[in-house]
């Protein structure tokens, strides 16, 4: 028989993509794996980490489990730090509504992370249902995403005054101002800052003494993977001060994700040596029938394909903060924004228990008399507005206008 003839007998080749669909469509695909690594150097002693792979949303059904990781990185003390690991979790999970299905709970979830506030901290937070990632984000710490292809995300947004030019104007437009530490002799020096205070970071959790224009409203994004897995690096700003994305990445592929995160640690102490704590989370979404995520194959490179890469290098930073290429990553929800009317909504959930309110930021129970709601302000003058939810404590209530980039209201406008 002929090469031709048997070539002829061959089913056709079914492109990779399609066969994803059709799983997903029969709803073959099942949850991944989840592995993670954990590496730390400590400078200052104020980075913490939470792990906790196996968490369920209805207890004792492995069907509904999720993992949640997150890196804390305080300043000005670990008191913060320590109260936003122990609660955090607590909080996001009491904004949303019990027994919800998956579905409802992925789409609460975002809008869930909005609440938490405490007292100087930075938090990456990320949560893994199946193949959907969500993650929340103030201060400086990063998560990046690496995917089979090779292709490295950005899942979170810089809340450096000096990188964040958004920020900036959300800050001076509420009045508060950005300027360098000024020395004797009038001469600049350091990063930009936001007076009073002195803080270089634009949110956070907590930092009450620095005014109301430092934040805790976080940048959420949420995405799902293709059932070909990922791998994510959570770090605090020790790791990123010394190394870029791609090469945090690069330094780690191929490798478990408990020797990956030591090797990260290694790498950015090679490059800068210990100039800060620096703390790196690992985590492998690996398809339950691959052991571990292989490592991405080298390309040959010939005369012309390095000239091309080293072009290519010059941009690396932008590329960072786009998303896979099609069909690996899929983007469900991005936001940033600091209005909470629009990323709390009105039905959040506020009266909990009888007679008291939950405030949507914090999440204390407050009794009515001192509760404002988010939509209360001049452009909500109506009974009807002032009374829709979410509300706030009054604590809260007086940083809604420098969350929102504006001006401070004249006076609190009561339920």
């Amino acid at each position: 028989m002929s090469k031709a003839e048997i070539s002829r007998m061959k089913p056709p080749l079914v492109p990779l993509a399609t066969l994803i669909g059709r799983e997903l469509r029969g709803g073959k695909v099942e949850k991944p794996i989840v592995k993670y690594g954990q590496a730390a150097l400590a400078k200052k002693g104020e980075d913490y980490f939470l792990a906790k792979p196996d968490r369920e949303r209805i207890a004792g059904d492995p069907s509904t489990s999720f993992s949640v990781f997150a890196i804390f990185d305080g300043h000005n003390g670990i008191s913060a730090a320590i109260f936003a690991k122990e609660n955090l979790l607590a909080n996001v999970l009491s904004a949303i509504p019990q027994g919800v299905n998956r579905d409802d709970w992925l789409q609460a979830l975002p809008r869930a992370l909005v609440a938490g506030e405490t007292s100087g901290t930075t938090v990456t937070f990320v949560v893994i249902d199946g193949w959907t990632i969500t993650v929340a984000s103030v201060g400086d710490s990063r998560c990046i995403l690496d995917t089979q292809g090779g292709v490295v995300s950005l899942l979170t947004v810089d809340h450096r005054l000096e990188e964040n030019a958004e920020e900036r104007a959300r800050v001076t437009a509420s009045g508060g101002e950005v300027g360098r530490l000024n020395v004797f002799g009038g001469n600049e020096v350091g990063p930009l800052r936001c007076w009073p205070g002195g803080l270089c970071l634009s949110r956070s959790i907590g930092d009450t003494d620095v005014g109301e224009f430092i934040v805790p409203i976080p940048h959420v994004k949420q995405v799902k993977l293709s059932n070909a897995g990922g791998r994510l690096i959570i770090a605090s700003d020790g790791i990123w001060d010394a190394l870029s994305s791609d090469v945090a990445a690069k330094s780690c592929r191929g490798l478990p994700a408990e020797l990956a995160a030591k090797l990260v640690v290694k790498e950015a102490l090679r490059s800068r040596g210990l100039k800060d704590d620096t703390t790196c989370l690992v985590v492998d979404i690996i398809p339950s029938d691959i052991p571990v995520i292989p490592p991405i194959p080298k390309k040959k490179q010939t005369f012309l394909s390095s000239f091309l890469s080293g072009k290519k290098s010059q941009s690396a930073n932008k590329a960072t903060s786009k998303l896979s290429a099609v069909g690996a990553v899929e983007e469900l929800f991005e936001e940033g924004s600091a209005m909470l009317a629009e990323r709390l909504g009105k039905d959040f959930p506020s009266n909990q228990n009888p007679g008291t309110f939950k405030c949507a930021v914090c999440q204390a129970d407050q009794p009515p008399a001192d509760n404002l709601t988010a939509n209360s302000g001049p452009f909500f003058s109506t009974v009807s507005k002032s009374s829709e939810g979410p509300f706030l404590c009054t604590t809260c209530w007086k940083k809604k206008d420098a969350m929102e980039g504006k001006k401070p209201s004249r006076s609190l406008v009561a339920l």
